[in-house]
C-alpha cells in the first residue's frame, strides 16, 4: 500500500497544480519519496492554499525546480517499483489521486493507480464506532480530520504549515494504530497507543 499526501497550489485537479508529492510504503516503510515541483505552465493557484502549505509564489514558480511532468514521473518510477500493491491510502485519498490522475494525464504518462483507495477517515470512525465511541460531528457531518486522527491514535497534530512528507508519514502512522495495532515510525515510537495500555 502507498500512503501519499499531495500539495497543490489550489483544489481543482484541472486548474491548479501539484507543488509537492510524499509518499511512504507502508510495507516497506524505510522506502518513501518527496519531491517538490513548479506549477504547470497556465496552472493558477490560491493564496488560501499556500498559507496551508506553507509554499511561496515565489516558490512555485521558480522556473529552476522541476516541472509538475518530471515530479509525477518520478513518482509513478518510484511507485512501479514498489511491491504488488499500489492502492493509495490518505485522509482524502480521492484528493490525491484526483491530482495525481490529472498530473498523468498532462504530462502523457499511464497511471497504474486504481480508484480504489483507503482513508485514515473511515478507518478511524469504524475504530470508533467498534469500540462503542461515538464519532465527532461538525455541522452535522463527521469531523474526523487529520489532526483528530494523530490525537485519538496517541500522536501530535502535524506541524503547520505541513509539507506532502509530514503528511504522508502521519496518515501512514494512523493507518498502522488502527488497522494493525503496532507502531511504525521511528519518530512516532515514544507516543503509546492508547487502545493498547487501556
Amino acid at each position: 500500500m502507498i500512503v501519499l499526501d499531495v500539495e497543490s497550489s489550489g483544489l481543482l485537479p484541472h486548474k491548479h497544480s501539484i507543488i509537492s508529492l510524499g509518499a511512504i510504503d507502508l510495507d516497506e516503510p524505510e522506502n518513501q519519496f518527496y519531491e517538490e515541483c513548479r506549477i504547470w505552465d497556465g496552472a493558477e493557484f490560491e493564496k488560501e492554499a499556500l498559507a496551508i502549505n506553507g509554499f511561496t509564489e515565489e516558490e512555485i514558480t521558480n522556473a529552476e525546480k522541476q516541472s509538475e511532468a518530471d515530479l509525477i514521473a518520478a513518482f509513478v518510477a518510484w511507485a512501479t517499483d514498489r511491491p504488488a500493491d499500489r492502492t493509495f491510502a490518505a485522509q482524502n485519498p480521492s484528493f490525491d489521486l484526483e491530482f495525481v490522475q490529472a498530473a498523468c494525464s498532462r504530462a502523457g504518462v499511464d497511471s497504474p493507480f486504481s480508484k480504489r483507495t483507503l482513508d485514515t477517515h473511515t478507518l478511524c470512525w469504524l475504530h470508533m464506532t467498534r469500540a462503542g465511541m461515538r464519532p465527532p460531528l461538525g455541522n452535522h457531518h463527521s469531523a474526523i480530520n487529520l489532526d483528530f486522527a494523530l490525537r485519538y491514535c496517541g500522536l501530535p497534530e502535524e506541524p503547520k504549515p505541513h509539507n506532502a512528507l509530514t503528511g504522508a508519514l502521519c496518515h501512514a502512522e494512523v493507518v498502522s494504530r488502527i488497522a494493525y495495532n503496532r507502531k511504525l515510525l521511528p519518530d512516532f515510537d515514544s507516543y503509546p497507543i492508547p487502545w493498547m495500555n487501556s
